[in-house]
Formats: C-alpha cells, sequence, structure tokens
C-alpha cells in the first residue's frame, strides 16, 4: 500500500499509515490486464502488474536468460522504443506513480513516460493518448515516486520505456470512479470494485487494510488485513471510504484463515463527512457514533450482525476497531447506495 504520509496519533505513541483512499488502479483483481506490449523476450510484461513484492531469484535462468520478476525487453537494435498498453479493471483518476526497478541493476530504462486514453473499445490504434507523465530518467534497483497533476478519468494507460530494458513494478495509485448506478439499491457499501477503499490505519505489518475490501474469499493471511502482536495498551483500528449509503442491515465479518491471530472482538463506528481531508477524518472518527459495540470474534469465521443501533443515518465513513490487535480477511456492509 503506498505510505502517502506518516503523522503520530493523538496518543503519540503509534504512527498513522495515510493511504488518503488511493488504491493501485493497476491491480489485476481489479480486472486490470496487459493487452499489447511492443516487447517481452527476458519477463513477461504482465508480472509489471503482480501485486506481490518483486523478489530475485539467484543463480535462475531460462531459455531467454537471467529470470527476472518484472518486464524486460531485449536490447533495442532499431529505433524507437518499447511500451506496453493495459486496459484498467475500473475506470479512474491517477494521483501518484510509482515506477520500481528493484533488482534491475545494468538492465533498467534510461527514462520513462506514461500516457492515458479514455476509450470504450481496445482498438489501440485509434486512442488519443494525453500525457500523464513525462519523460523521467530512472536509477537502477530503485523505486521512483511521482504526483500527477491531471485529474481526468482513464482506461487506458501507455507506459514508455527508452529505449529498452526491466521495470520489476508499476504501480497507478488513484481513485476509481464510482458507478451512478444502483441508486437506492441494497449493495455491499464496501466493496473496493465499486470504489470503497482505505483512508488510514494505524498498522497493516502482516497484511495490506485494503484486502478486506476484495471481492471473494481470501486466499491466505496474506490476503487479509493483519496487524503485528501489540504489546502495549490500546487497540488496532482502520478507517475506511464506503459508498455513500443508508438503512444499514447486514454486517459481515470474515476472519478466514486467521485462526490463532483473531482479534478477540471488535466494534463499528461510522458517520457521514463532507470533508475528503484524511487527518481530520481521523482525528474525528473517536466520537462517531456505535454502528455496532464489542462483539465477540473467533477464528476462521465469517461473522453475520445486524444493525440495531444506526438504521436511518446515511454513511460515507467507517472505523473498524479490533481488539487488541490481529487479522482479519474480509469485510462487508449491506445497505441502499444513495
Amino acid at each position: 500500500m503506498l505510505n502517502i504520509g506518516l503523522k503520530t496519533t493523538h496518543n503519540m505513541k503509534e504512527k498513522i499509515v495515510f493511504n488518503d483512499g488511493l488504491i493501485d488502479l493497476a491491480q489485476p483483481r481489479l480486472g486490470t490486464k496487459v493487452i499489447y506490449k511492443t516487447d517481452d523476450f527476458f519477463a513477461s510484461a504482465n508480472r509489471i502488474i503482480s501485486p506481490t513484492i518483486p523478489i530475485f531469484k539467484e543463480g535462475i535462468f531460462d531459455k531467454h536468460g537471467k529470470w527476472m520478476d518484472g518486464w524486460e525487453s531485449r536490447r533495442k537494435r532499431t529505433s524507437g522504443y518499447d511500451f506496453i498498453v493495459l486496459k484498467l479493471g475500473k475506470p479512474g483518476k491517477i494521483s501518484k506513480i510509482d515506477v520500481d526497478t528493484s533488482y534491475f541493476n545494468g538492465n533498467q530504462p534510461s527514462m520513462v513516460s506514461i500516457e492515458g486514453a479514455y476509450s470504450n473499445s481496445n482498438k489501440i490504434k485509434q486512442f488519443k493518448w494525453i500525457p500523464i507523465l513525462s519523460k523521467k530518467k530512472v536509477k537502477a534497483n530503485s523505486h521512483h515516486f511521482f504526483s500527477v497533476k491531471n485529474s481526468k478519468v482513464f482506461t487506458h494507460i501507455k507506459f514508455n520505456i527508452f529505449p529498452d530494458g526491466g521495470v520489476a513494478r508499476l504501480r497507478l495509485y488513484g481513485s476509481i470512479t464510482k458507478s451512478k448506478k444502483n441508486i437506492n439499491k441494497k449493495i455491499n457499501l464496501a466493496s473496493l470494485l465499486d470504489g470503497a477503499s482505505i483512508i488510514a490505519c494505524n498498522n497493516e505489518h502482516f497484511g495490506k487494510a485494503e484486502n478486506i475490501l476484495a471481492p471473494g474469499k481470501a486466499k491466505n493471511m496474506g490476503d487479509g488485513w493483519e496487524t503485528r502482536r501489540r504489546r502495549g495498551k490500546g487497540n488496532d483500528w482502520l478507517i475506511l471510504n464506503s459508498i455513500d449509503g443508508n438503512s444499514i442491515d447486514k454486517i459481515e465479518i470474515s476472519t478466514h484463515h486467521f485462526k490463532g491471530n483473531f482479534p478477540s472482538y471488535c466494534s463499528l463506528q461510522a458517520t457521514y463527512l463532507p470533508t475528503k481531508n484524511s487527518k481530520q477524518i481521523v482525528s474525528s472518527s473517536n466520537k462517531w457514533r456505535y454502528l455496532l459495540k464489542n462483539s465477540k470474534l473467533s477464528a476462521n469465521k465469517t461473522h453475520i450482525f445486524r444493525n440495531s443501533l444506526m438504521k436511518k443515518e446515511k454513511i460515507n465513513y467507517i472505523k473498524i476497531n479490533i481488539f487488541p490487535d490481529g487479522g482479519i480477511s474480509r469485510f462487508r456492509i449491506f445497505g441502499y447506495k444513495i
């Protein structure tokens, strides 16, 4: 998860991970895929959007050469440059970019640039590309973070490398364009696919907070949110920006795969705020009304709760408190989209 910044919490003992509602739009679980590449002779272009952290396999070679965890083209002997085209699984705006050249040392590109397009088709030759990131120099074995000023919505991304070489990962942090469909219909208001996102959490040492919003059942513990073992007072928490909704009914909290490290119990607080300032949201969260008071959790199970405390109120932010620490794999909350 991209850490936009760190700020000490009100108890002055822990640091908050501010994600500011940004998610990686290039991740495959949103449906993002590579639809074109000029060349990926040494390493598959598909690896550049892998959700895992890049690794290095010492002494491992395949039929094309050294195995590398990323996208790598052959050495170009003609004019031009290499590029890939991504079709984003969900249209969205891009705010931050991470070009990661981890383990590419001597075979990284000289420069990179990024363009975007909005299209309902995959006919690449008809796309009207708009610059998102101008040519930037890149270094070996490094993360390169860039801020984007363009506020347009994109469906396709063109990632250019000059003239050739390898990049381990491309992360495009932004926000999914929330659908205008399903108004006044009961849906999961905490769906990553429909635009829900994480604002902040106090810890995500073993698993990203964003994972709890993902579709389907978690694959393993690493596919959930898990904090480190707490050795002091207090409890762990996260805040998510849900889809605007009301008439909350069913709440699902899953601890699948968490058998010796599930939280003892949890609570939920919620509110409706017009502000989008993450620091203000966090500072006000302790005063939010309870949507679910202290409720016992158990191992490897989907827990279903009914809302009896905030039946009429509309919400767009939810705070999940877990006591004292541990992991949950999925969170779903059903209400009417407004």
